[in-house]
């Protein structure tokens, strides 16, 4: 009998389940880094919406302390497609509040809309729900664009779209965290989920590429091909993404389930055997300092903190207050609050402080400001890693944090002096910025969402993600808003602004990781980290 061939036997030689996990993987993957695709342009298309004309134009434009202002520049003309002075109604003086609004109306659009759109998604197939919101993402995100070709200088039309897109845009986020978190158990999931996390990267990278190709000639194409591409996902979407494992007949837990669960046969009755072993073995760590009371054991039902289902049995949606009280989901959100604050200020604001501070062309900037995203790629893998191994999430969070603080105020010095010394700067801070954002959206999030308080309610997830995020998207509004209101006395006021969110995200863990320091590997003898609600 022939030998198998090598590329068949690195077929076979994975199970079932293991290409399913690695299909939805992937999938989710590339569905969330097409919605990131569709947020970046706005930040690079800022620079062409308001430019000064070529005789104006002595080095530095916009909003550097050093730049002319926007009052000094000479009277300019109604702006069309042809010219190079902006678009109105961004040639106006208050050019920097009406950039800071739109990124706003997104935003705080997104931070609102995200709080219910947990709800929502808990309650609908995630497929269809999904699917939804990168049509209609796609649909108005291309609209922006739209006004490029039709000449529209109405503030208000491109106001109302960034709202509606917010707003639909906030269907992404619960609906892929739950699917991941349906198809991958606790094992590793800081590693898992830190590689599936760099889908923000990859996405604003890809975002600013495509818009960045046409920002100069034609930006409203910028909108409407990544508005196709997310359409276009969710499409692919509505046919290919299967909400959870047991819709294909796969084992729900890769690492705990026995093989004959695997395979699809006896599927049911692990279950119950599951259910027992996990009763027996001793929480992790982080779980132990989340759960533990008065010294006792973790297992012991009369410390655990009981959510009663909206329907009973343990299977129904939980409510928003129900999710607050799941320990340390308070903590988490408001300390992402202020980490998602410095990491969208750079999201729509970095290619413009480039274009300034180096003296770049718009395109060039948009180019440069990738690696910002690299580095952040880098840094929520690292982040995943490092609290897998030490299983302490907040602990892992606050020396990042501790990191980034320093860091941000020698970028706002360091990077006047060079290309070189930008391009360094840039990939350390996007590590350091978003490895914390990227471990508290992603295996945080799922960690609380599946926490051991819940008694095995998975519909909780959703609910416990939006609530994370959306406060964190409060952050996350107000950071471009600041920066917009701040950048016109100098660029050194906002980046005082990042270090003070910075300390603030800090300040917010310092409760949990004193609790996880102190909390040794045992599974009794520690002091519980909240007592019972």
């Amino acid at each position: 009998m022939a030998p198998l061939p090598p590329g068949i036997r690195f077929i076979v030689s994975f199970s079932r389940d293991q290409w399913y996990r690695a299909f939805i993987f992937i999938l989710t993957f590339l569905l969330y880094a097409s919605f990131h695709l569709s947020r970046k342009p706005i930040s690079i298309v800022k620079g062409e919406l308001h430019s000064y004309c070529t005789a104006s134009y002595e080095g530095e434009v916009g909003f550097h302390s050093q730049s002319p202002k926007a009052g000094d520049a000479p009277a300019q003309q109604l702006p069309d497609n042809g010219t190079d002075c902006g678009w109105a109604p961004f040639d106006q003086d208050n050019f920097q509040q009406l950039l800071g609004a739109l990124d706003y109306s997104f935003l705080c659009a997104y931070a609102v809309g995200m709080y219910l759109s947990g709800i929502i998604g808990e309650r609908l197939p995630i497929r269809y729900y999904l699917t939804f919101g990168m049509v209609a993402s796609g649909a108005f995100t291309a609209l922006f664009g739209v006004g490029y070709f039709y000449n529209i200088h109405s503030f208000g039309f491109y106001v109302v779209t960034q709202i509606v897109n917010g707003l639909v845009q906030t269907t992404g986020w619960p609906s892929v965290v739950t699917c991941l978190g349906n198809w991958f158990g606790k094992g590793r999931r800081g590693l898992i989920m830190g590689v599936w996390n760099s889908h923000t990267s990859v996405g604003n990278i890809l975002g600013s590429l495509i818009a960045g190709y046409w920002v100069s000639t034609c930006w409203g194409l910028s909108f409407v091909v990544p508005g196709a591409i997310v359409a276009a996902m969710g499409i692919v979407c509505f046919l290919f993404l299967i909400e959870h494992p047991k819709d294909v007949a796969c084992s729900s837990s890769p690492a705990t389930h026995p093989k004959s669960y695997e395979n699809g046969t006896h599927r049911f009755w692990p279950q119950k055997q599951a259910l027992t072993e996990e009763r027996s073995k001793s929480l992790d760590p982080e779980m132990q300092c989340l759960l533990l009371s008065d010294g006792k054991r973790s297992g012991h039902q009369n410390h655990m903190v009981v959510l009663p289902a909206d329907g009973g049995g343990g299977i129904a949606a939980i409510s928003f207050v129900g999710a607050l009280k799941i320990p340390g989901v308070i903590e988490f959100s408001l300390c992402l609050l202020f980490a998602k604050l410095v990491s969208y200020t750079f999201l729509f604001w970095l290619p413009l402080y480039i274009t300034n501070v180096d003296h770049l062309d718009v395109k060039k900037a948009g180019e440069l400001s990738t690696l910002f995203d690299v580095g952040g790629i880098f840094g929520g893998i690292l982040a995943g890693v490092i609290s897998d191994r030490l299983e302490k999430r907040a602990s892992t969070c606050g020396l990042m944090l501790l990191l980034a603080a320093p860091t941000l105020y020698v970028f706002s010095a360091i990077s006047k002096m060079g290309l070189e010394a930008t391009i360094a700067m840039l990939l350390l801070s996007g590590a350091l910025v978003s490895g914390p954002y990227a471990l508290i959206t992603t295996a945080v999030s799922a960690d609380l969402g599946t926490h051991k308080s819940l008694k095995g309610n998975s519909h909780a997830l959703a609910t416990v993600t939006a609530i994370i995020d959306g406060t964190g998207s409060v952050g996350a509004a107000l950071g471009p808003l600041l920066a917009g209101l701040l950048s016109p006395s100098g660029w050194s006021n906002v980046f005082y602004m990042l270090v003070f969110a910075d300390a603030c995200a800090l300040v917010f863990l310092l409760r949990l990781i004193h609790k996880e320091l102190s909390c040794p590997g045992s599974a009794t003898g520690n002091q519980a980290l909240f007592k019972e609600h």
